[in-house]
C-alpha cells in the first residue's frame, strides 16, 4: 500500500515537479537579468519581488489550493456537477483578485513600493510594476486558478503542459524585451504579462473543452455556499501567503537603512529561499487533490498518511537546492550579483538561511496537504510564528549581531514554520475515524 501511495503521488506530481522546476529556472533568470540593469534595477526588483510572488502564491497555491481542493472534494463525494458549477466562482474570484493587484501596485507603484525599499529602490521598480501588475495580475489569476481546477480534476499534466510552453517561453522574451529591445527592468515585466495572457487563453481552452473531467457549467446561479466551499479554504491559505510576503516585506523595509546594496542583496537571498515553494508545489499540489479526495470519502487515516508521504518525497526534491545553498553561498551569491558589496551581503545571508531551506519546503508540502484536508488553524500558526520570529527576533538579534542577527532570524522563523506545519498533520488535529466530518 506505501509504494501504490507513492506511485499515485509521483504521477500527479511529476508533471507538476518538471514545470516547478522550470519555473524555477525561470525565476533565476529573472534574478540574473535584474542585476544585469545595475544596483538600482537589483534592489528595486527586490521590492517588487514579495508582491510577485505573494501573487503567484495566492493565484496558484493559496487560492488555487482552494479551487483544487473544493473540486477534489466534490469529485470524491461524487458530486461532478457541484464541481462543474465551481469553475464559475472560481474565476470570478480570480478576476476580483487579479484586479485588486492590479489596482494597488500598477496604479500607485512609487507610493507603495516607497514605503517598502526607500524612493530610489521604488522609481527603478516602476515601470517593472507597471506592466507586470497593470497587465499581467488578471491573467495570471486565471491563468492558475484553471490551472487548479484542471488539478483539482487529477489532471495535473494537463494542467501543466500550457503552463510549461508559457513558462519556457517568458526568458527569452523578457530578455529580448530588456536588452536588444532596450526597456530594462520594465521589460521582464512585460514578458511575463504576455506569458500570463497566452497561459489564460490556453487554460480556457482545456477547461472548456472538459480536460478536467467533466463540463464546467457558466449558466448557474451564483452561490454563496459555492464560494464559500472555495474561500474556506483559500482565504486562511491566502492570509498565510500574505503573511509569508509581510515577512519579507517587513525584514526589507528594516534592512533598506543599511543601503541598496543591503536591499539587493536580502533580495537575492529572499529570491532562493521562496524557490522551494514552487520545488515543493509539484508534490504539493498533488497533496492537494489526494487529500482532498480522500476527505471527501471520510478517509481521516490514509490522508495523513499521504500527506507524510508527500512530505517526504517534497524534502528530497528541496533538499538538495538547501544544500547547495548552504554549502557554496558565495558560489550562488555571485552567480546572481556582481556588485561586490551585494555579493558578500548575499554570501553572509545564504550561509545563514540555506540549512534551513529543506525543511521549509517540507512545511510548504504539508501547507499544501492541509488544504486539501480543510484544516488550516496550525498552518496559520505556523505562518504566525514564522513573521513573529523573523521580524520580533531580528529587532532583538540586530542589535547585538546587525545583519547577520536579521538573517538568523529568518533562518529560525522559517525552521518553527517547518516544524509546526508537520506538527499539525496527527489524529488529534485530522480526525482518525473514517466516518470523520471534512
Amino acid at each position: 500500500m506505501k509504494a501504490e501511495r507513492i506511485r499515485r503521488i509521483l504521477a500527479l506530481a511529476a508533471p507538476t515537479t518538471l514545470l516547478a522546476a522550470v519555473q524555477a529556472g525561470g525565476q533565476l533568470f529573472e534574478t540574473w537579468l535584474a542585476a544585469r540593469q545595475g544596483t538600482a534595477a537589483l534592489a528595486g526588483w527586490a521590492v517588487v519581488l514579495p508582491f510577485a510572488l505573494l501573487m503567484q502564491m495566492m493565484s496558484a497555491g493559496a487560492m488555487g489550493g482552494g479551487v483544487a481542493a473544493a473540486v477534489a472534494r466534490a469529485l470524491g463525494a461524487r458530486k461532478p456537477e457541484e464541481a462543474a458549477a465551481l469553475v464559475l466562482h472560481a474565476v470570478l474570484i480570480a478576476v476580483a483578485a487579479g484586479l485588486a493587484f492590479a489596482i494597488a501596485l500598477a496604479g500607485f507603484p512609487r507610493a507603495v513600493l516607497g514605503l517598502v525599499g526607500g524612493a530610489t529602490a521604488a522609481e527603478a521598480a516602476a515601470g517593472y510594476a507597471i506592466w507586470l501588475f497593470g497587465l499581467g495580475a488578471v491573467p495570471a489569476w486565471l491563468a492558475n486558478t484553471l490551472a487548479s481546477v484542471l488539478r483539482g480534476g487529477g489532471r495535473h499534466a494537463v494542467a501543466a503542459r500550457v503552463m510549461l510552453v508559457t513558462s519556457l517561453s517568458y526568458p527569452p522574451l523578457a530578455w529580448l524585451l530588456a536588452e536588444p529591445l532596450g526597456m530594462g527592468l520594465a521589460g521582464a515585466g512585460l514578458g511575463y504579462a504576455l506569458a500570463m495572457l497566452a497561459a489564460t487563453i490556453g487554460q480556457g481552452v482545456v477547461v472548456l473543452k472538459g480536460g478536467a473531467g467533466f463540463q464546467p457549467t457558466f449558466r448557474v446561479p451564483i452561490q454563496a455556499a459555492l464560494f464559500w466551499r472555495i474561500l474556506s479554504v483559500g482565504l486562511v491559505a491566502s492570509l498565510l501567503a500574505s503573511v509569508a510576503n509581510l515577512t519579507t516585506i517587513l525584514v526589507t523595509a528594516r534592512i533598506r537603512d543599511y543601503g541598496p546594496e543591503a536591499v539587493a542583496a536580502y533580495g537575492v537571498s529572499a529570491r532562493l529561499e521562496f524557490l522551494m515553494i514552487p520545488l515543493a508545489f509539484g508534490v504539493g499540489s498533488a497533496l492537494t487533490a489526494l487529500v482532498g479526495r480522500a476527505v471527501g470519502a471520510g478517509d481521516w487515516a490514509e490522508a495523513r498518511r499521504i500527506a507524510w508521504t508527500g512530505a517526504l518525497l517534497a524534502l528530497a526534491v528541496t533538499g538538495p537546492a538547501g544544500l547547495l545553498v548552504a554549502v557554496f553561498p558565495g558560489a550562488v551569491a555571485g552567480a546572481f550579483a556582481s556588485d561586490p558589496a551585494v555579493v558578500a551581503l548575499a554570501t553572509q545571508a545564504l550561509a545563514i538561511i540555506g540549512p534551513a531551506l529543506p525543511g521549509f519546503g517540507m512545511g510548504m508540502a504539508f501547507y499544501f496537504a492541509a488544504m486539501g484536508a480543510g484544516r488550516m488553524r496550525w498552518p496559520a500558526a505556523a505562518g504566525l510564528a514564522r513573521i513573529a520570529i523573523a521580524v520580533g527576533g531580528g529587532w532583538l538579534l540586530e542589535g547585538a549581531m546587525g545583519l547577520q542577527g536579521q538573517f538568523l532570524a529568518v533562518a529560525l522563523g522559517v525552521t518553527a514554520y517547518g516544524l509546526l506545519a508537520a506538527a499539525a498533520v496527527r489524529p488529534g488535529v485530522w480526525p482518525g475515524r473514517r466516518s470523520a466530518a471534512p
